[in-house]
């Protein structure tokens, strides 16, 4: 499999992993304020997921000036890192480093 690579903004780090991609954006990055809700959580995938999994996707588009295909795109995303990531060995790694989710 190629490698995963991190698509936050300037960053485009390459791994080996999902799980080391995750653990990277969560404890290299710096963190993501929610503009629906304002909750703080780590960027990229965290934040995706936190958008998907609770707001709608009328609030998604509304807060951030998103589009269908950025909603598509985003959906994308998610479902490539979740049909491959060891979510429980991603959250244990973060905890290890000393960061929260």
């Amino acid at each position: 499999m190629s490698p995963w690579e991190c698509a936050i903004e300037g960053c485009g780090n390459q791994f080996e992993s999902v799980e080391s991609a995750a653990v990277h954006q969560a404890t290299d990055h710096t963190h993501h304020e929610c503009q629906v809700c304002g909750t703080v959580m780590p960027d990229g995938y965290f934040a995706i997921k936190h958008a998907f999994e609770e707001h709608t996707r009328a609030e998604y588009v509304r807060a951030y000036g998103a589009n269908a295909a950025d909603v598509r795109r985003r959906e994308k995303i998610l479902e490539d890192i979740e049909s491959e990531v060891d979510l429980n060995e991603v959250l244990a790694r973060i905890e290890q480093a000393g960061h929260a989710v």
